[in-house]
């Protein structure tokens, strides 16, 4: 690239020294100077459209150095933790007959506190075996991820008052049939937090 541009400045010397005298000279025509001053202005244009900016490689560090600083200081509000709330319970519907879990969930980062956050969240039922030390029986339910990476969708299911998040999950319970459900948040990081909660049919209920 330096010797292509040492080659342009000779050739750009040699023309100006060629037409320097045409320029000023008493007997060129005005189309001949006009011509003679387009011819040096391509060269120049020749010349400059081979300069290309260069970016000092200490400034392309230092952007990187502070998108790591960003990220590392966001990543610490992350949720890292997911809470199930004791206001989940089953919820017969009278009017519609539309049986259902009132679910409330809260994010929590590492200092404790309930967060909101962008993420997807999977709720799974299982059939809760009494007197086992392998309580979680078989998955009976399983519903649609719910994405909340959108800000419309993921206020839209805020309870700001609980700091927590409402979904009303449709299902169908046994009489005297105990459940575990557990929630699954991934997050954007694609990292993974769950959490169980007991669940029992009330028999005033059904």
């Amino acid at each position: 690239m330096k010797t292509f541009k040492k080659y342009i400045k000779l050739k750009m010397f040699k023309v100006s020294e060629v037409y320097k005298t045409r320029i000023f000279a008493p007997s060129e025509s005005p189309y001949g100077k006009l011509r003679t001053i387009l011819l040096i202005s391509l060269f120049l244009l020749l010349f400059s459209g081979c300069e290309h900016p260069q970016t000092p490689s200490g400034q392309t560090a230092a952007s990187g150095s502070e998108q790591e600083k960003y990220i590392s200081v966001y990543s610490q509000y992350s949720p890292v933790k997911t809470d199930i709330l004791p206001l989940t319970e089953f919820v017969i519907g009278k009017e519609t007959q539309q049986n259902e879990i009132n679910l409330f969930v809260s994010l929590l980062d590492a200092f404790g506190s309930q967060i909101k956050s962008p993420c997807i969240f999977r709720f799974e039922l299982y059939a809760r075996v009494q007197h086992s030390s392998d309580p979680k029986g078989d998955r009976v339910m399983i519903w649609p991820d719910m994405d909340l990476n959108d800000p419309v969708i993921n206020n839209e299911y805020w309870r700001n008052f609980l700091r927590a998040y409402e979904f009303n999950l449709p299902f169908e319970p046994q009489s005297n049939q105990p459940y575990i459900l557990e929630v699954t948040c991934i997050c954007p990081n694609n990292k993974r937090i769950a959490s169980e909660f007991i669940l029992k049919v009330q028999k005033e209920s059904m």
